[in-house]
């Protein structure tokens, strides 16, 4: 056990690129809201200083809801936490069910142990709940501190967001967990590492576990092998005792997210829309018992439940047909389809060679870059060469925990070639990550 729980704390930032001081961060403005907690030396209060950062659709009355993007443990991962709530992707999950995205920033040192902040009995769960009611004092939106959340983890942000759910399960809509579990068991070589219980309302609460194929599930050597029999163990504890969690390797990946957020986000998707309440104030509905697909752990097909065959409570469980059809795919090549375009920008302005534009991301396939016409003709993508080092190419780019690169891109162009004085008709064109375009 030893050498599984010192994996599960591992810095994620080791591997990314250089991260910005934590001194350097987007503006918040409205529709963005930050606040922001100094460390503390009382006993079970949470010993690093945080940054919480929320934005909020626009036009919603009341929100239903809050996603919650929780950054991994290391330097460089609480720093890419800062770009969280700028997400387009992720906004566009939020839209949809009218909830807030929230991505908090512990100010981590590069030594310190991670334990402190992504086990949430240290001080980090109080200093959330508090986050979201001086955040909804702040934006107008009080209904932020007793809405339900939607939780995605990477790695200690794994480990956080699942002891989230063990703590406070009837507050989970539902929870992802990249790389990261949370532990079941002691290990006397850690004594900052405290075991969790698993509650039996946790049970109800959709959960999935996504770890890298390079995290000890096909190379079972390196720095990460350990992260998958983490996993594992954490989904036959929870599966075995009734469940409803799933299993979706990452084909492609060791550590960092890659592409999983075009499984996250339409399979959040599909448990936001089944178990947020009807109601303001309202309970969280219950998971639709005659909806589940299951499939054999590690396998690759998924069937209806009642035609499964072999002992239910040790298969990955999925939430409906069509969250299984694009889970089937994403455990193939991570290529998950998706046949609708993305929203047209809208708001184009020019002022002398500059252009100016607002675009919303595509809910299935996020936003990749923009083609710019003049006069019926193409003169050239913003940006010029959309890359991606851990996955596929994005406007925003990715950062290690699955957050916008910084500083945050902007949606401009420069034409260069236009003439003060002369008319020219623009167009701008938003491409999804799967080669479609707008209308």
């Amino acid at each position: 056990m030893r050498k599984t729980l010192i994996l599960l704390l591992f810095p994620a930032c080791a591997l990314s690129a250089q991260n910005p001081p934590y001194d350097a961060y987007p503006d918040a403005e409205p529709p963005y809201y930050r606040v922001r907690y100094e460390a503390s030396a009382k006993p079970g209060e949470l010993i690093f200083p945080v940054k919480y950062a929320v934005w909020i659709p626009e036009g919603v009355k009341k929100l239903r809801g809050v996603v919650v993007h929780q950054h991994g443990c290391g330097e460089g991962s609480c720093k890419s936490g800062l770009t969280g709530a700028w997400d387009l992707h992720w906004q566009a999950l939020a839209r949809k069910h009218q909830c807030a995205l929230l991505s908090p920033s512990y100010e981590q040192p590069g030594k310190a142990d991670c334990q402190m902040w992504c086990d949430p009995r240290n001080g980090s769960g109080k200093a959330f709940l508090k986050g979201l009611e001086d955040l909804g004092k702040k934006s107008g939106h009080p209904e932020l501190a007793t809405v339900p959340w939607a939780l995605w983890g990477h790695s200690g942000g794994g480990h956080w967001v699942g002891g989230m759910t063990l703590l406070y399960p009837d507050r989970v809509a539902a929870t992802w967990l990249r790389s990261g579990v949370p532990l079941f068991e002691t290990n006397p070589d850690r004594t900052s590492i405290k075991p969790h219980e698993l509650p039996p309302a946790a049970l109800q609460v959709p959960m999935i576990c996504n770890p890298g194929t390079k995290e000890g599930v096909t190379v079972k050597t390196g720095r990460f092998a350990r992260v998958w029999p983490a996993n594992e163990a954490f989904f036959a504890k929870v599966r075995g005792a009734g469940g409803l969690i799933g299993v979706a390797v990452d084909p492609l990946s060791a550590h960092e997210c890659g592409n999983s957020r075009y499984m996250a986000i339409p399979w959040l998707d599909a448990c936001l829309k089944q178990r947020l309440p009807t109601k303001q104030g309202g309970s969280l509905r219950p998971m639709p018992a005659d909806k589940a697909w299951l499939a054999p752990l590690l396998g690759r097909k998924a069937v209806p439940a009642d035609k499964f065959k072999g002992p239910p409570r040790k298969a990955v469980w999925l939430p409906d047909a069509r969250t299984a059809r694009l889970w089937m795919q994403f455990v193939e090549d991570t290529e998950v389809p998706d046949k609708t375009p993305p929203p047209s920008p809208t708001h184009l302005k020019r002022k002398g060679k500059v252009l100016t534009w607002k675009a919303r991301a595509d809910l299935e396939s996020g936003l990749s870059h923009f083609v710019i016409e003049r006069d019926g003709k193409r003169i050239a993508t913003v940006p010029e060469k959309p890359a991606n080092r851990f996955g596929r190419p994005l406007f925003q780019g990715l950062q290690y925990s699955d957050t916008p690169s910084f500083p945050l891109v902007e949606m401009t162009y420069m034409d260069e070639e236009a003439k003060p004085g002369n008319k020219h008709a623009y167009r701008v064109i938003a491409v999804n990550t799967a080669g479609l375009e707008s209308d």
